[in-house]
């Protein structure tokens, strides 16, 4: 639904209320192409003592970074690292962030055969690195991504320019060896979950709250440590209390998650740690999982080896360093990662909003998102959705702006 604005200079200049039109509403994590839900009041954009406003006209997009460019930076990031490498590239702009998923796995593979054949004449098997930029997603997406990589490969690398949190986190987790740029972050593998159980949204009724395992854990310690409530009767009371405002499946849900997080974690460092490693493992595990506290807490390199123990995590040389980084930036500026997607600026710098004429609708020129990337030296799969923006001038002088997709999938090309 569109935004209401009671706010009375509404009525002497154009606003803009976005609102998120059901053609675009997706699951998140279901799919590379799932975008998080938009509140409306994110994209209420007031403009105030407005008087001029530039006449309508097409915005300069960036230009796409030439495919034979992109190859090169892979290229020259292959030959420094002696390896194939394969990018994996989500989306993590602001209002627009795409979660890994399992749809990707089927993208992946065509990579891995293309190396196979190109590797065929040598002996044994390639090494691959996998270039990883993400903020995470489906939790059972790096065990299958991870495993798939290894049958091809006899060394298996990660390589992260800057965030691979979350799920990006755990699939660095199966690597033999993870590269990371001064930039680069991993993060808590702590489980957010969301299911039809969950409490509503109180500022977006169309949405579920996420909820982290840890706080469900971290409330029962609250109990315990600080209000000092020892006695089983006043413990069960205050579970009862968590669980009349928290459905008792969703908390389920909950603990299901945490110990699948876990499971996952430990499954992935013993694809490369061995049995007698096993205490290590499990103090890898309890660090990523319970020992930070905040899923947001960025881990860099130092920290990943010195106080998680992660042992595989190397230092790139200053050549390595500058291969990554530059092709880390050619996806930044391509998918735009760094500018908050606000689909009401966008329209209103298309548009003369104080011209537009009441209840007659104006649409924008087509556009384009990049959502995904999956990338190797000769050939590229990209995730993306065209779409218009239609806006409505209201009665009262409010611009209604509405997104509408008009396709998305997956588009494979090749880059020589």
């Amino acid at each position: 639904m569109a935004a209401t604005c009671a706010d009375p200079c509404h009525v002497r200049a154009p606003v803009i209320c976005y609102r998120w039109s059901a053609v675009a509403d997706r699951c998140p994590g279901r799919a590379s192409s799932a975008l998080r839900e938009y509140n409306s009041k994110q994209f209420a954009g007031l403009f105030r003592g407005v008087s001029v406003v530039a006449k309508k006209k097409a915005r300069a997009a960036a230009p796409p970074v030439p495919r034979s460019q992109r190859a090169q930076l892979i290229q020259r990031l292959q030959t420094l690292r002696g390896s194939h490498i394969i990018c994996y590239v989500t989306n993590t702009r602001q209002n627009l962030e795409v979660h890994m998923a399992l749809d990707v796995v089927r993208y992946v593979f065509e990579h891995l055969e293309r190396i196979k054949a190109a590797h065929a004449d040598a002996a044994g098997k390639p090494k691959i690195d996998l270039f990883i930029h993400s903020n995470g997603g489906d939790g059972t997406v790096p065990w299958r991504l991870v495993t798939l990589i290894r049958e091809y490969t006899s060394t298996f690398g990660v390589l992260v320019p800057n965030r691979a949190f979350s799920a990006a986190t755990l699939t660095a987790l199966g690597a033999d060896e993870i590269v990371m740029h001064p930039m680069g972050m991993l993060g808590p593998t702590d489980a957010t979950v969301t299911n039809p159980f969950n409490p509503i949204d109180p500022t977006n009724p169309q949405r579920r709250l996420g909820i982290s395992g840890e706080d469900v854990a971290a409330y029962i310690q609250l109990i315990k440590d600080d209000a000092g409530i020892q006695h089983e009767d006043e413990l069960v009371q205050a579970f009862n209390l968590l669980a009349t405002n928290v459905h008792p499946l969703a908390l389920g849900n909950v603990k299901r998650s945490m110990s699948q997080s876990r499971m996952m974690a430990r499954k992935l460092l013993e694809l490369h740690m061995d049995s007698t490693q096993r205490h290590k493992i499990d103090e890898i595990v309890d660090s990523l999982t319970s020992k930070l506290f905040f899923h947001g807490h960025p881990i860099n390199r130092k920290e990943a080896r010195e106080q998680i123990s992660l042992g595989t995590v190397k230092d790139a040389s200053p050549e390595i360093e500058t291969a990554i980084w530059n092709l880390y930036m050619d996806y930044e500026q391509e998918m735009k990662l760094l500018e908050p997607f606000d689909p009401a600026l966008e329209f209103g710098r298309d548009h003369d909003l104080l011209t537009m004429v009441a209840a007659q609708p104006e649409v924008s020129q087509r556009a384009t998102n990049k959502h995904a990337y999956v990338e190797s030296m000769t050939l590229s799969h990209l995730m993306s959705d065209e779409y218009v923006l239609q806006g409505t001038k209201l009665p009262n002088g409010a611009v209604s702006v509405t997104l509408m997709n008009l396709k998305r999938g997956w588009v494979k090309n090749e880059l020589q």
